[in-house]
Parts: C-alpha cells; structure tokens; sequence
C-alpha cells in the first residue's frame, strides 16, 4: 500500500486533519523511553502516518532526533508517494521553517510535495487574504487553504491530493536553492497576517491569566477542578467498572464447580486484574481534562507559570500536571509525564512521580490513623490532630519528591539521558478544543494502559495467588505466603510488628488498599475494607507503639507497593531494570524510615 506522510509544526492542526482524512480506524506506533508516537490510518487506497509535530530537522531532543529519523527513512522507502506539509496560517513563518526543510528532503528522494494552508478560518476572523496561487508559485508545489476544524476547504483537499498522489510524474520545474530561515521569513513578509493582529486577544486574556496576582488564583483554581474532576467524574465510571467486574465474576464463577479452576479465575483473574482496570476510568478521565487545557493553550501557560519553582529541583514547569494527578493514581501521572519534552526532566518525573500519595494510599492511611493518632485531640483548638496527620502525610510526600528530584538532576545516571535542552515554549492561541480527536486520545489513553501493564500485573496476580493458595486447604497462615509472612518475620520485627503485617504488606504489592483487607483476613476478621474502625480496634488490642504506627505511615508513603506502577514506569521507560530498581531503593528508603520512626519516637 502506497504512503501519504503528514507532517508540520507542534500546534498546526495536523492531527485534526489527520482524523478527517482517515475516521476512526487507526494504529498507533510508540517508541519506549521517548515521546514519539506514529499514527496511521488509511484514506482510500493509501495508508496515510501522521508523524509528530517538529519544529526543525536539526534536532535537539533524543525524541525529536528519533521522530526526524522516522521520517527520513519513510520519505526514502519506495512505496512512500506523497509528503503534506500542513502549515499554520496564523504563524505562517515559523511553520515555513520546518515545511522548506521537508521539502528539500523530499526532492532529494524524488517525493511529491504538497502544503496545506491550515487555521485559514481563523485568517477569515481577521479580514486577511492569502493569495494561493501565488504562494504554490513561489513553493514550486501545489498549496490547498482549509480548515481542519470547520471542514472549509477539506473536500477539495481530499480530491486533490488524490489527484496528486495517483500522478506518476514529480513536479521539480522550480529549483530551491535557498532553505531555512531566510526563505521562510521572506515568504512570510509576503503573505503571512501580522502577528500584532493575532495576538491581540491573546495578550488580553494573557495579561489576565499570566499575571502574578490574578493568573495564580486562575491556576490555583484551575487545577483544583482538574484535581477534583479527577476524583468526582471517575468515581461513578470506576464503580460501573467495578461492578461489572463482580458480576461477571459471580457469573463465570458460578458455571464453574468448587475446585482449583473456579478459585483461579475469582481471585487470581477477577480479583488480580479486575484491581487495575478499575482505574481505566480515571485514566481516561486525566486524559481528557489534560486535552482540554491542551487543546484550549492553557495547558502551555500552566507550565509556564510553574517552570521557574519547579526549575530549583531539577524539574520543567511540565512536571506540575503529572505530579499533581498523581495524588489520585500515579499510573496515568506517569503516562502524563509524556508531555515533558526534556528526556532528563521528564526521567526524574517519573521516577519521582510514585513518591505522591495517590488515592489507594487512603485506606492504608485512615487504618493507621484510626488506629495511632486520638480522634478527640486538637492542635490550637481548631484543627483536629488526625486531619494534619492526613496532610502531614502528603506534604511529606511530596516534599521527598522534591528532594528526590534534585538529588537526581545532580546525579551521572539522569545526565546518560542527554545534554539538558533549554525550556522553549511557545505559548499556542486560544483556541475551543477539538473534541473528535481528543475523544480518541481518551480512548487510546485506555487501551494502552490496558495492553502494556496487563501482562505484568497478571503474572503477579498469579504468583501471589498460588502462594497464597497452596498447599491446599491450608488457610492464608499455613499458606506458602503464611510461611513467606513468618520467614520474614524477622525483617518487620524491627519496625515492632509481627508476620501478619508481612504478609499484608507482600500482598500489597498488587494495590496499596488491599493491605486493609489482607490485614482484616488475618485478624480472622471479614469485609475489613468496610469496618476500618472494627479492624482498627483489634489492632490497638495488639498494643503497637505509635513510633511504629508512624513508621508503618511513612513505609507506604515512600514505598512503591503497586506492580501496575511499576509496569507502567517500564512500559514507559522501556527500562525494566530501571522501573525494578526503582522498587527495590524506594522499598529500602521506606523500610529505613520506618525502622527509624520505630525506634526513635
């Protein structure tokens, strides 16, 4: 099948134009450790990529170098037959910039060229007129004015680039000599609106948004609703999800006779698995309220405003979103963190991301509050101790992240990433979101969760529940991970606990909350995760020590107890080492502290 490549400038509308071109069905190719993504989708009889927004072939970023590379090898592959460069036409010059480029590389491999004038609905708000024709002149290839978002000019587009495409001759009757800024700058002071005119508005809601006083309470309350939306708009999806699961259980498992097979598929398949996809709404959720902030350019100035505090520790401005979506799962912080365009920043991000207290923390922490710290104290006579023991704990969090990153942004192992690229922004106009491509974006954001951390999390899911299970009919004490619980008895011992705590805290490594109920299992005690105060109640009868409830407290803040996180930092990363290393210094950071809190309080 015959290729069309598309390629322009970040924030030109090409991947709009990418969806009219080729509907619903489409392939997505990702590169591991990088931000690269190729699209694909067909438009009649050709296979059209959507390659990913570049401002320049001389690259400064390893994702920038690999997406460059990806195109250089496509425009040279025989069954290439067409390259689109999809222009700007509110900023015609810095997209000319990359599309003459493109275009002198392709005629070096003897490639139809073809330039779409794109945003040209946003030239008609502004009474400006761009002469076609005579611009296809000076480009020496054809040049179509449209718009990707109100489909003006689209249909005519479509059937010429069909036309073009299904020609055999290359037209080559101009020679460019002259490629790059020059070119481009020239061709803009002919044709292109001046950038006064389009940034009029802009500046006014800029001097708005971007103020030091007024631009940080829209940004506070900005991201209090991404935060919140997080929460409140998944938790219906996430229950659905949920008990969907649990009726599909209840339906397969009940087909089944008592036996190994049925106990396998409830608790390892149903129970392993169904654990993480309750958070494939959440993802989805994340995902579009980013698109939305991307989409609108707000996305840009929030990362602005933040670059400067965040720069202190080593981190981009870009890191604020991924660091703050974490606090409800850092799974798809993690897959957020794609935005940063600095390898190295966007390194330390992830590896810092688990450090924030994300929802399944919360379980665990109402427990050992309940069970630690009174009810009826508090702290000046207005706030409740139990609730600053709460904040305490995500300030505490975040705080070591903080910490983390800037040992790391000092240390030779980010520094193999690549020389540190300087933070260029630039800040896109306002504009309304375009809601089918973000819609694929949700989708796709699900289903790549899906189909990268599944597989790990099943093979957990398997081994922790055949520990559990055999030998048979032998209870979860006498079970294989009852025995791991008590062969690691002398390791928890320090921190004052004893082999139930172990084996709840190995069990934990599917999701943080199961280390309630597996507690609860031990205290012979059933449905814990609904009666935090009963189980709670039996553990003060034990008589632990509030420095070993505050030690426990900080072992789940630091540890990194979620095998989805961990599958999803190597998918990421492309790195298992890294993402198991990760693991093991985390486990040991938090073990550390707590034994530390144990003796010391």
């Amino acid at each position: 099948m015959k290729r069309i490549l598309l390629v322009g400038k970040p924030n030109c509308g090409k991947s709009l134009l990418f969806n009219q071109l080729t509907g619903l069905k489409q392939k997505v190719a990702n590169f591991p450790g990088v931000t690269v993504e190729l699209k694909s989708g067909q438009f009649n009889e050709f296979e059209v990529v959507d390659f990913p927004g570049t401002y320049s072939l001389n690259t400064l970023s390893k994702d920038e170098q690999i997406a460059v590379e990806k195109l250089s090898e496509a425009i040279d592959q025989d069954d290439t037959e067409i390259v689109v460069n999809v222009l700007d036409a509110t900023r015609l010059e810095r997209s000319l910039v990359f599309a003459l480029q493109v275009q002198n590389l392709a005629r070096q491999h003897n490639k139809k060229v073809v330039f779409v004038l794109n945003l040209i609905d946003e030239l008609q708000r502004f009474n400006h007129h761009i002469d076609v024709e005579a611009l296809s002149k000076d480009l020496g290839a054809p040049v179509f004015a449209l718009s990707a978002k109100t489909l003006i000019g689209v249909s005519e587009f479509q059937t010429g680039l069909l036309d073009i495409a299904r020609e055999d001759l290359v037209d080559t009757h101009i020679s460019i000599a002259e490629v790059g800024l020059a070119r481009a700058k020239k061709l803009a002071k002919k044709y292109a609106i001046s950038s006064d005119i389009v940034l009029k508005k802009q500046n006014v809601i800029d001097s708005f948004l971007l103020n030091n006083v007024s631009g940080a309470f829209a940004f506070l309350g900005i991201m209090f609703l991404l935060f919140q939306s997080i929460f409140t708009w998944a938790a219906p999806l996430m229950d659905g999800v949920e008990a969907i699961i649990g009726d599909t259980a209840t339906m397969v498992t009940g087909l089944l006779p008592h036996g190994i097979v049925k106990d396998f598929i409830s608790d390892a398949l149903f129970g392993g698995l169904g654990s993480f996809l309750v958070f494939v709404p959440q993802i989805m959720v994340l995902t579009f309220i980013i698109g939305l902030l991307e989409d609108s350019g707000y996305l840009a100035r929030a990362a602005l405003i933040c670059h400067k505090p965040l720069s202190f520790f080593g981190l981009s401005g870009r890191s604020f979103i991924p660091y703050l979506s974490a606090h409800a799962c850092a799974i798809p912080a993690i897959m957020a963190a794609r935005t940063i365009e600095s390898p190295r920043k966007r390194l330390i991000t992830m590896m810092t991301i688990p450090l924030m207290s994300c929802s399944a923390r919360l379980p665990v922490y109402a427990l050992l509050v309940a069970v630690f710290i009174p009810s009826d104290q508090n702290v000046l006579g207005i706030f409740n101790l139990q609730g600053l023991v709460f904040f305490a704990l995500y300030l505490f969090g975040i705080c070591m992240a903080l910490i983390v990153s800037a040992l790391l942004s000092k240390s030779k192992m980010t520094e193999q990433t690549q020389s540190e690229m300087p933070f260029i922004l630039e800040l896109p106009t306002y504009r309304m979101p375009h809601w089918k491509p973000l819609m694929h974006r949700v989708l796709n954001s699900g289903l790549y969760f899906i189909k990268r951390a599944a597989p790990v999390i099943f093979m957990v899911s398997v081994v922790i529940w055949v520990l559990g299970y055999f030998p048979l009919n032998a209870g979860l004490e006498h079970s294989w991970l009852g025995q791991l619980g008590q062969f690691i008895g002398p390791v928890v011992e320090p921190l004052g606990l004893d082999w139930r705590y172990g084996v709840a805290i190995i069990m934990s490594f599917l999701a943080r909350e199961v280390f309630v109920g597996a507690l609860g299992t031990l205290y012979g005690m059933e449905g814990a995760d609904e009666n935090i105060a009963g189980l709670a109640s039996q553990i003060m009868a034990d008589g632990l020590t509030l420095g070993t409830g505050i030690g426990l407290m900080l072992f789940y803040v630091v540890a990194l107890q979620c095998v989805a996180t961990v599958a999803t930092i190597k998918a990421e990363m492309g790195n298992s080492r890294l993402a198991w290393g990760l693991f093991v210094v985390y486990g040991l950071l938090a073990y550390s502290l707590a034994v530390a809190a144990s003796k010391l309080i």
